[in-house]
C-alpha cells in the first residue's frame, strides 16, 4: 500500500484522477449528490489532500460549517437565509471529502464513520428545529401552526436518516452474500430529491421571501413523507422472513 506521506507529494490532478476512477456506486443516490455534491467533494478532497487534511479534520470542518449554518438560520433575520444556504452547503461538500480522502490515504477507520454519521445525526435532527425557532421569532405566517410543519420534518429526516443507515446493514446481516442492487430506473434520481439534503438546503436562499419559502418548505415535506412511507413499506417487506406467516398474510 502507498504511504501517507508519499501520496501527498502527488499532484491535484494525480489525487483527482485516482478519486474518479476509485469512486463508489451511485446507484440509489439523489440527482444533487451524484452530479454536484461528490464532483464538489473530489475536487476539494483533491486538493486537501495536498495540504494533508485527515478525514476526521474534515468532519470537522463539514460539522463547524454547518453548524454556523443552522445557528445563523436561528438566531438571525430571514435575511440572512442566502448565506444560510451557502454555509449548509459547503458544510455539505466537507461531508463528502472525508470519505474521498479516506481513499486517497488508502484506509478508513470505525471511528471516522462513527464520527461522520453522528455529525450527520446532528445537523439532521437540529436543521428543521432552526427553521422552528426561526418561523417563532419571524413568522411566516398569522396562524401559530405553521410551527408543526418544521417538526414534522424534522421527525420525517431523522426516521428516513436512519432507514438509510439501518437497513444496509441489516440487509448485510440477512444475507452476507447479496448481490449488488439491480440496475436503477433512470427517473429514480430525480424521483428521490425530496429526501436529498442538497435539495433542501438550498431553499433557504428563499427565506427573505416566506410567502414563496413557507409552500416550497411545506411541498418538500410532504414529497419527503411520501417517499418515506414508500421507503418504510418496501424496507418492511424486504426485511420479513418468509417464514412469518402471519405477516406474508397481513396478520
Amino acid at each position: 500500500m502507498t504511504t501517507v506521506s508519499a501520496t501527498h507529494a502527488r499532484t491535484f490532478r494525480a489525487n483527482l484522477a485516482e478519486l474518479r476512477a476509485a469512486q463508489k456506486p451511485s446507484s440509489g443516490t439523489a440527482a444533487y449528490g451524484r452530479y454536484v455534491n461528490r464532483p464538489a467533494g473530489r475536487v476539494v478532497a483533491a486538493a486537501c489532500h495536498r495540504i494533508g487534511l485527515t478525514p476526521d479534520q474534515a468532519t470537522a470542518v463539514s460539522a463547524a460549517l454547518s453548524g454556523a449554518g443552522i445557528a445563523l438560520l436561528a438566531v438571525s433575520s430571514p435575511s440572512w437565509g442566502p448565506l444560510v444556504a451557502v454555509l449548509l452547503a459547503f458544510g455539505y461538500v466537507m461531508d463528502s471529502v472525508d470519505g474521498q480522502l479516506a481513499r486517497l490515504r488508502g484506509r478508513g477507520s470505525l471511528r471516522g464513520e462513527w464520527l461522520d454519521h453522528t455529525v450527520d445525526c446532528f445537523k439532521t435532527s437540529s436543521l428543521h428545529l432552526a427553521v422552528a425557532i426561526a418561523w417563532f421569532r419571524f413568522p411566516p405566517a398569522d396562524d401559530h401552526r405553521v410551527l408543526l410543519i418544521p417538526l414534522a420534518f424534522s421527525v420525517v429526516q431523522s426516521v428516513t436518516y436512519f432507514g438509510l443507515i439501518l437497513v444496509p446493514f441489516l440487509r448485510a446481516t440477512r444475507d452476507p452474500t447479496r448481490a449488488t442492487p439491480r440496475t436503477e430506473h433512470p427517473l429514480r434520481k430525480w424521483l428521490i430529491l425530496p429526501t436529498d439534503y442538497g435539495a433542501l438546503i438550498w431553499l433557504f436562499v428563499l427565506t427573505p421571501w416566506p410567502e414563496v419559502f413557507l409552500p416550497t418548505y411545506t411541498t418538500l415535506l410532504v414529497l419527503a413523507a411520501a417517499m418515506l412511507g414508500l421507503a418504510l413499506r418496501k424496507w418492511w417487506l424486504e426485511l420479513t422472513d418468509p417464514a412469518d406467516t402471519s405477516v406474508a398474510n397481513g396478520g
